[in-house]
């Protein structure tokens, strides 16, 4: 599974020309041009990494980190800042607020890719590569298999959306309207049930020959990956 950006940027011109590199370089992109409806888009959007301006139009991107910074489920999400702006306090400004990362315009696009990638191996270093592990799970997203120790792990295609997601980030508990958003999309109809069913497929499929379950139900949440659980 791709990481997903949200490129918040007024510029139209350099909104696309963003968009059109990272998608380039293999990530999922949404875009935005002002701070209100970045706020709105980060609700539904529930991107891995937040590239926004520094000056927007309504709501500046300093002020739109300073309030994903107080959201309990915004608080975790990387901001890289994009500004004009080079001086050293306004550096120190951004990154006091919560930035992850900072960049000061004009800067080349292998330089920012660099960054965003440099970031995410920080915060969710599973979406940085194409295998993911976990304990003694691995999972290949470009050849698409899944390994249990020594053991093949053969899973249908929802169960290993469901595992990419769960491997990104483990310990993070994720709700049932969370992994419905980030494995079957926020455009699609499905009944809430239908995560437990698949949860259930999934956990068959792993832990077959008495393994341990590394998946944690907590009580009218959700899910999460939980090393004490985990063989």
């Amino acid at each position: 599974m791709c990481a997903k950006v949200l490129v918040v940027e007024d510029e139209e011109a350099i909104s696309h020309l963003l968009a059109y590199n990272l998608e380039k370089e293999g990530f999922s992109v949404a875009t935005c041009a002002d701070g209100d409806d970045a706020l709105t888009a980060v609700d539904e959007e529930k991107p891995d990494l937040v590239l926004m301006d520094w000056m927007l139009p309504n709501v500046s991107g300093v002020e739109l980190c300073r309030r994903m910074r107080m959201g309990a489920e915004t608080r975790e999400i990387p901001v890289i800042l994009l500004t004009a702006r080079g001086e050293e306090e306004d550096r120190v400004r951004g990154l006091d607020v919560g930035a992850d990362d900072y960049v000061t315009k004009p800067f080349s696009m292998s330089e920012l890719v660099a960054r965003v990638r440099a970031v995410l191996r920080r915060t969710a270093p599973a979406l940085a590569g194409d295998v993911a592990s976990f304990a003694d799970l691995v999972l290949d997203r470009q050849n698409c298999r899944v390994r249990r120790g020594k053991r093949d792990v053969h899973l249908g295609p929802t169960e290993f959306r469901l595992l990419d997601v769960l491997l990104q980030r483990p310990g993070r508990v994720y709700s049932r309207e969370q992994l419905l958003d980030r494995v079957w999309g926020q455009d699609v109809y499905v009944e809430i049930r239908t995560v437990d069913v698949h949860i259930g497929r999934l956990r068959k499929a792993l832990n077959r020959g008495g393994d341990r379950d590394p998946i944690r139900t907590v009580r009218a949440t959700g899910y999460a990956l939980d090393e004490t659980y985990a063989g």
